[in-house]
């Protein structure tokens, strides 16, 4: 072979292989993004309301989209994380009040992730304590013995479970006429609904994916150069991530929502009893685990470490997972000791797993106003020429996330009243 030949070959090599050096943060962040809590929601939306609310899925996908491009944005243009940027820009008491939405969000999440972990050791008769042992002790290790690129790389691996449930969908067959009908027949004044439509925004825009994202980036050590991969990484998770949640709400609504129709689900066993009858109990629950383990564990992943990026933006301590833990730990205390409450909490208590986790998204959507508000006033004022949106982009972003977060407020506090 000749050289020219040699060197033409190992090109068209080099350019995969850069962008998949590159890829990453924006994937964790959406495959953690179908976390547990996401994915009940969505099964209770397929459950009680068959596809009314399938549409909204594929609505979200642009506005998730837009929401965590401007993170990208953000952290490569400022070279700063979302809590430091908002301190820097804002000053310290504004920083605070955005960090607090976080941690709420994030103690919100951890807690459903574990639920739904416990759930799944239930459908094998793991005891609730046993199963968060185990959890607690794996992602704990993960953290304090890799890199930031050792650590994203088994958040994916794990993430990419949820894939089982395209494939649930498929075969759980829904009829066409069917989806068209509640794509069109929108219950806008029942309660039920307008609490679950909150919950499916603040299922897939959450608080702590902002936070998140933007420093991921930085802790990867993204720069300039790399913003047109890290944008692509975001689009590909933003259709990956709506594309999974869209699938389990067809896979209820095409079972449990067709025998018992506006019947909420009570556990998260009888979300694994949607997919058992075309694929058989075995088969079933054991993909459902696999789905939900691999959404649980990614989010848990993401949701502890973007509370210890988030605070140590506010107080200034050393927060980077490319720092050895006696160098910076007060990062990786505040990842275990989020862990490990939230392991205590969901093993001693007693309550409604699916209430829960669709509640947390509600918060979520009641948070909206505040993240998403300091999110936009961020990207006007604090981004350099080469970055900033343009005018009429401008305009639709502040309008795009302005409806995103009253149609969030409006769904949550109808739905609570």
């Amino acid at each position: 072979m000749s050289k020219s030949k040699i060197l033409f070959g190992r090109r068209i090599l080099k350019k995969p292989l850069f962008w998949l050096s590159i890829i990453g943060p924006g994937l964790v962040v959406m495959l953690a993004d179908t976390d547990a809590g996401s994915l009940i929601t969505a099964a209770q939306s397929g459950a009680v309301w068959g596809y009314r609310l399938l549409a909204l899925q594929f609505i979200l996908m642009p506005i998730l989209y837009i929401a965590q491009e401007l993170t990208v944005r953000l952290g490569i243009a400022t070279g700063m994380g979302h809590g430091e940027l908002i301190k820097h820009y804002f000053g310290k008491t504004w920083a605070w009040l955005s960090v607090s939405t976080l941690v709420i969000s994030c103690i919100g999440a951890i807690l459903s992730e574990f639920s739904g972990l416990t759930g799944v050791g239930a459908l094998f008769n793991i005891p609730a304590w046993e199963t968060l042992s185990l959890v607690v002790a794996f992602l704990t290790v993960i953290a304090w013995t890799g890199s930031y690129r050792s650590v994203e790389r088994i958040a994916i691996l794990l993430g990419l479970f949820e894939l089982v449930f395209l494939w649930v969908a498929w075969d759980a067959r829904p009829v066409a006429h069917e989806i068209l009908s509640g794509f069109t027949t929108i219950p806008w004044q029942n309660k039920s609904y307008l609490y679950l439509l909150a919950g499916n925004i603040g299922a897939v825009i959450m608080p702590w994916m902002i936070f998140y994202q933007q420093s991921a980036v930085l802790d990867k050590g993204l720069n300039v150069s790399h913003l047109r991969i890290a944008r692509w990484d975001t689009v590909i998770g933003a259709i990956i991530t709506q594309l999974i949640m869209a699938a389990l709400l067809i896979a209820t609504a095409a079972t449990i929502g067709k025998i018992n129709p506006q019947t909420p689900l009570n556990t998260v066993q009888q979300i694994s009893e949607a997919i058992t009858p075309s694929l058989g109990f075995t088969i079933g629950r054991v993909l459902f685990a696999l789905g939900m383990i691999g959404a649980a564990l990614i989010a848990s992943i993401v949701v502890s470490l973007t509370a210890a990026w988030g605070l140590g933006e506010v107080m200034g301590y050393r927060r980077s997972l490319e720092h050895h833990p006696k160098e910076a730990p007060w990062f990786y205390g505040v990842y275990t000791l989020i862990l490990v409450l939230g392991g205590i909490l969901v093993a001693s208590g007693s309550v409604n797993l699916v209430n829960l986790s669709v509640g947390v998204e509600v918060m979520n959507a009641l948070l909206l106003p505040i993240v998403l508000g300091f999110l936009y006033l961020l990207a006007l004022c604090t981004l350099p020429k080469d970055f900033r949106l343009k005018p009429v982009y401008a305009v639709w972003v502040g309008i795009i996330l302005l409806v995103t977060s009253l149609f969030g407020l409006f769904g949550g506090i109808s739905g609570i009243l």
